[in-house]
């Protein structure tokens, strides 16, 4: 009578281990910050998704905006955990980036709990989101490395994009830019002022493209023609750059396919969704 019962608690303990909320992972200065999380049933160990909601720099939420990726990773078998980091007006980008690489260290001190493969942790980001998961595959660190990234329709040359939303802002959405900007996201997030010298100088030293280097993780970019906020020439000209130094970087283009993966509507932006998750299973595989 007793082994049955030593069975049940266990499987009950992995029932309750299976989805949690509201986890904090750190807490720097007075301001907690947490994320959810899914671990798939059985023993692992699985390769891990760190996701990273987009939102401007001053919105946005781990629950919402990158929902639509909870059940397409878990039903590839990952583990994933959707993260809170500090946005504007009260913060500003050193913070939001030390937020991503405590997340990582966060997740492989608790590789283990949580049935992780250390080895195979990618980063996933959308628009802001999409720009801190750049910045980190770029910058990362013995203690931040990650094995993969996947940047969708996230910036890589905020200066550039800034000057062409200044000069052809026919092409963007500037409702939704202006009023980011006005809360202290945009260019200000970064520490620039204005579109003057020191300002672009400012954008040019946190872009990634500007950090791009040979040994850096493997890149997915996914990008819509159409996009209104982040045009698609910014994913095409950081693979070219990625290129150019031999690291690995693919696209998925979504043909008229605007700002937002919950805007993918039709049926043929669908293929996104599997083309993304066999190229992560391609690359977790090989390294």
């Amino acid at each position: 009578m007793r082994r049955p019962v030593a069975v049940f608690v266990v499987a009950a303990a992995a029932l309750w281990a299976a989805d949690q909320k509201d986890v904090e992972f750190a807490r720097p200065g007075t301001k907690p910050l947490l994320v959810d999380l899914h671990i798939p049933d059985g023993a692992g160990p699985f390769p891990a998704a760190i996701l990273i909601h987009g939102g401007g720099f001053d919105g946005g939420s781990r629950s919402t905006n990158v929902r639509p990726l909870f059940d397409l990773l878990a039903g590839g078998g990952f583990a994933w955990f959707s993260i809170d980091y500090r946005i504007a007006p009260e913060f500003h980008f050193p913070q939001a980036s030390e937020d991503v690489a405590t997340a990582i260290r966060w997740l492989k001190g608790h590789a283990g709990e949580y049935h992780v493969d250390g080895a195979r942790i990618v980063l996933i980001g959308e628009s802001a989101g999409g720009f801190l998961v750049n910045y980190a595959g770029t910058h990362d660190t013995a203690d931040t490395k990650i094995a993969a990234v996947v940047d969708m329709y996230g910036p890589v040359d905020y200066g550039k994009l800034a000057e062409l939303r200044r000069d052809h802002p026919e092409l963007f959405n500037m409702t939704s830019i202006n009023r980011h900007a006005a809360n202290g996201a945009g260019i200000h997030f970064f520490g620039a002022e204005q579109l003057d010298a020191a300002g672009l100088a400012k954008l040019h030293a946190v872009s990634p493209i500007f950090a791009v280097h040979r040994g850096m993780p493997p890149f997915l970019a996914i990008h819509g023609t159409k996009d209104d906020q982040v045009v698609y020439v910014q994913s095409t000209a950081m693979c070219d750059a990625m290129h150019k130094v031999g690291a690995v970087c693919d696209l998925i283009t979504i043909e008229g396919g605007g700002h937002g993966m919950s805007g993918w509507r039709a049926p043929e932006m669908q293929h996104w969704k599997p083309e993304m998750m066999a190229w992560l299973q391609k690359t977790l595989h090989s390294r």
